[in-house]
Parts: structure tokens; sequence; C-alpha cells
């Protein structure tokens, strides 16, 4: 398929799936696409089966976006909020075909930001999973806004089940009356609205191109060529839907003529490995660091021959992956390295597993290497929700774990004189929605200013140094501003300025300046109450007091009075970690 030809994600469904069945009506319900594992799914809908073949995908799409092109113009905006599951991909490509914006909501946003958000967007449609999810947005959506659930909890609500069923009364008649696809689509129109962390608190509203996210499944394809040659790969998905980075893995594994599984949860990611069997699998880097911590501590526990071999995986396996030659010991040596150690954790994650591919934040060195020695090739890549996400990733077979490898061919990439990461491609953003000097502020004469610091080594590849902007990126990959917690805390009487901390960690800590210790006790209620209206990746679990104010005589603030975190960050840094 050339993708260069495709005009829309609806067209790259449809045409991939005639590419794939036109001639064989029986392979269509035989081949299956998308598999949850999910057994609350099974007890909570009648919509559909435990795994949904090509057919059932093709057919409920083609029902939901007809049903959807009878109250949605052009250009409205839709609403879609529920947990990973085989109807919130139905959904997506639904509201696209019938001329809709998909606006993913996450199902961990605090109030203040499912509040914001519909009211910027003002949808016309919401798209729900359950009454869970209905509760979290109903105050704050207008009368006339349509109310779609796929589980049926209410009966003036229109519900999935009922939609369907009304077309299967008359099935054949309806799938000979309703257009293909709607053809009407190009590349350059609005595809989706992507609500990332702002720096003045407020989410905003990245609008990304039909154009923009096929540009990256080119650039994925051309990465994941050499992985995907003898048979369609198969994904196991854990990463919220809604996130940019796995909202565009889904277009790929569309493109790829995937299998894919909908994991439980992360808790249970490794007893799902098992069942899915992936050859490919994406994640953040906060799955790795589980990953490393739970590989290593079985390490540790062994003893004589089997802490030798162990030891051997490792140094030799980092070795074969800088391109360091062997000698002939050595190579005797990673024989049984391969056979006795990699071949044993390969099949605790079902035995087929071609590539990690590690995105949504930096991935530590120590772990890539880790993992790639023991026989987990792990490709880290780069990104931003902004440019559709990806911008680079390691190809196979030319890993470098300190980079995160060349850049897509479908885009472009240069280092600003201040080091900044600069991006021009089709992927780079509309824009921010409503926000036309936000746009402007950071997408000059086509580049996009990412607000990371980085440089291009000898081989091509990029590599970032530094983060100019001052979004924490915790290990899940979600971006959460420092300065919105910050301007919170310090509304409290007690608090005279607090530091927010927390960029690749697991959860977010803070200084906290006060005049006395005495006030522990009132700060810990105040936080405590603070967290429950704040999402879940916002919350700060931990704290401690200092009593130094950031000044500009301390060259702990600019002139401007903003904190300089470098400056705090070197002197507490210890302080930090040790809340850890």
């Amino acid at each position: 398929m050339e993708l260069k030809e495709i005009n829309s994600l609806v067209e790259l469904f449809f045409k991939k799936y005639d590419q794939k069945f036109s001639k064989d009506i029986k392979k269509i319900h035989e081949e299956i696409f998308l598999v949850s594992l999910k057994n609350k799914d099974l007890a909570d809908t009648h919509s559909g089966p435990f795994t949904y073949s090509w057919g059932n995908i093709n057919t409920k799409i083609k029902i939901l976006s007809n049903y959807l092109e009878k109250i949605i113009s052009k250009g409205d905006r839709c609403i879609l909020l529920s947990e990973n599951r085989p109807e919130w991909l139905i959904s997506d490509i639904a509201i696209m075909n019938a001329g809709g914006v998909t606006v993913p909501l996450f199902t961990t946003y605090s109030e203040n930001d499912y509040e914001y958000i519909i009211k910027d967007c003002e949808p016309k449609v919401c798209i729900v999973s359950n009454i869970e999810q209905f509760k979290k947005i109903k105050n704050y959506i207008r009368e006339n806004t349509i109310i779609i659930s796929i589980d049926d909890f209410d009966k003036k609500v229109e519900c999935f089940e009922k939609i369907f069923f009304k077309t299967e009364i008359d099935f054949k008649t309806f799938m000979e009356s309703i257009k293909p696809y709607n053809n009407d689509l190009r590349r350059n129109d609005l595809a989706c609205i992507i609500y990332t962390s702002g720096t003045t608190g407020n989410p905003k509203g990245v609008m990304l191109s039909h154009g923009g996210i096929l540009s990256n499944c080119e650039g994925a394809q051309e990465i994941l060529k050499s992985l995907t040659k003898k048979d369609p790969p198969v994904f196991l998905t854990w990463l919220p839907l809604s996130h940019s980075y796995e909202h565009t893995v889904q277009y790929v594994q569309i493109l790829l003529g995937s299998k894919v599984f909908y994991a439980e949860s992360l808790e249970k990611l490794l007893s799902n490995m098992a069942i899915a069997k992936p050859t490919i699998m994406t994640a953040v880097p906060r799955f790795y660091q589980n990953l490393y911590s739970k590989i290593s501590l079985n390490f540790s526990k062994q003893k004589g021959l089997k802490k030798v071999l162990i030891t051997n995986t490792i140094l030799l396996g980092t070795k074969i992956l800088n391109k360091e030659p062997l000698n002939f010991k050595q190579k005797f040596t990673n024989f049984f390295c391969e056979i006795l150690v990699r071949k044993k954790i390969k099949n605790q994650f079902g035995g087929k597993l071609k590539a990690f591919v590690s995105g949504g934040g930096a991935l530590d060195k120590k772990i890539g290497e880790f993992l790639n020695s023991i026989g987990l090739p792990t490709l880290q890549g780069y990104g931003l929700t902004e440019t559709s996400p990806v911008v680079s990733c390691n190809i196979p077979g030319e890993i470098k774990v300190e980079t995160v490898g060349p850049p897509f061919k479908t885009n472009k990439v240069k280092i600003a004189d201040d080091g900044e990461i600069l991006v021009k491609g089709e992927n780079v953003m509309l824009g921010y929605w409503n926000m036309k000097k936000e746009t402007e502020e950071v997408v000059i004469d086509g580049w996009l200013h990412t607000g990371d610091i980085g440089e291009i080594t000898k081989e091509g590849n990029l590599k970032i140094t530094d983060r100019k902007k001052e979004i924490i990126v915790n290990l899940g990959g979600d971006n959460i501003s420092p300065s919105k917690i910050e301007n919170l805390l310090c509304l409290n009487e007690k608090i005279k300025q607090s530091f927010v901390y927390g960029d690749k960690k697991t959860y977010l800590v803070a200084l906290i300046v006060t005049e006395s210790e005495k006030n522990k006790e009132e700060i810990e209620l105040y936080l405590e109450n603070l967290n429950k209206s704040l999402s879940l990746v916002e919350k700060v679990k931990k704290f401690k007091l200092i009593k130094e104010e950031f000044t500009i005589e301390n060259g702990m603030m600019t002139p401007t009075l903003k904190l300089k975190r470098k400056k705090i960050l070197h002197k507490y840094k210890e302080v930090l970690e040790k809340l850890y």
C-alpha cells in the first residue's frame, strides 16, 4: 500500500480491509483483528464477542458512522471517553468517517480538566464507555449534547447494542445502501484534537491532521519493515488509546494488518504477554523500568554457574549491542548464554517478541543496554503530541541506546543555535485549538520549536541532552505542568514557595518553603485535599519542608521572579531523591 496516495485514516482502514479480503469472504469473518483480554468487557456488554474479526469491525464502523452522519456536521467535535477496548477503535474511525473530529479524553483526568476541555472544544457528541465514565463529565456537558454509550446503562441514552441491533433487522439492504467510506476527507483535514498539558495549567488542544498521522505511519512502516516481512505482527497494547502515542500506533497496526490484544492492566501485563505472544509491543519507560527491576531482582538471587552465565549474558550482550568483536572463547560462551538464558527470558514474554518500542519519555541508557543484552530488543523513539507524535526512532539491528535513533524520513529535524530541536513536516500539528497566539509562538516558518535540547550524532541519530521547557514527563509518558501544581500549593498561606519534581519518576514530590516545621500537619491536610482535585499523575505523594526561600540573590529566581529549576535541582537533588 502506497501511503502517500492515501487521503485519510478512514481510507487507510477500508483500503487495508479491501486489500486483505476483497476476494475471500470467508477469511473476512475468520481472521482475528482485535482481542480484548479484559474479562469485564464480556460481563458488561453484549455488543460483540470476545474476539473481533476484521469483518466485525468493518461492519460496526459502517453502522456507527451511518448513525453519526445523521446527527453531526463536518468538523463537529466528538468526545471519546473510554478504557481501551475494541469499541474505542470503532468509535474513532466512525467519528471521522461521519465527518467529525475525535477528541479523546483520559479516564484519569481531574474534574477541572474535564470541565475545561468540554467547554473549550464544545462537543456535539459524547461517546462514553459506561456509567462510571459518564458521571465524570455529566455536569459539564450542554443540554443539547448527544450522549452515546458503549455499555447500556440508561434507557434515555442511545447505546451501541441498540444502534447495531436496529441495523441487523435489515442488514443486507443497509450494507448495499451506504457508501464504502467518506472519500471527501483530505490529508490536511483535522482528524483529532488531543489535549496535552500546558505550562499555564490548562491543557492545550493539539490539532492533528489525517496526513500528519499517516506520515507517522509511513515512518513507522520503514522502521518496522525488517520485523514484519514474513507474517503480520501481533501487538499487545495497554497504554491508553487517548495518549497520542498509542492513538497513532493503532493506525500503524491497521497498516501492517496486525492482530491486536488489549491488555487487562499494567499489573497483569506479563501474564497477558504469555497469552498474546506479541511480536511487537509499544510502551512507556515506566513499563521498562518495572521490567528491569523485576529481572534484576531475580538475577541477584542466582548463585554458582547460573550467576556466571547471567553475568556473561549481560557483558557479551552489551558488546554485541555496541558492535564490539567477540573472540572465540566469548563466542562459545555467548552460544550457551543464548540457549540457557536469553531463550528462557524470551519464552517468559510469549517467545515471539521481536521488539519493544519505547516512547512517551526518556528511557534510561542503563535500562536500554540491559534489556537488549538479555535478548529483549528495545528501540527508543522520540516525539511530542504536536508531531503526531513520533519524530525519530532507533532501527532494529542499528540500536544506539544513548540516542533516539535517526529522524523519520517523513520529517526534517535541525538544531537551532541555542541547541533547541526543531521539527518540520506534515506530521507537525495544525495548531492549538482556540490558541492562535500560543501556536505562533511554537511554530515559526513551519518549524516546530520542541522545547528540547539535543544534537545530531555523526551516525545521524538524534540525541536528547536537556529539556528547555519546564514540562515534567513521568515514567508513564504523561506530560505534567509543575507550575500549575506549584501555584495551587502556594494558595495555602503557610506555603511561601514550592518546587515540584518528578521527571522520569513514577510519582511527584515537592520542596515546600515554610517558616516553621510546626506547619507540617496543616500542610499535609491541605495537600491531601488538593490531591483530590488533581488527576492521578498530578498528585504530590511526598514533600520536604525547607526554610530557605528561592530568591534572585541566591540565584534560584530570575529577575522576572521565575524559578531557576536547574539551580534548585543542583542544590536539592539529593534531598528530593531521598523522597523516593
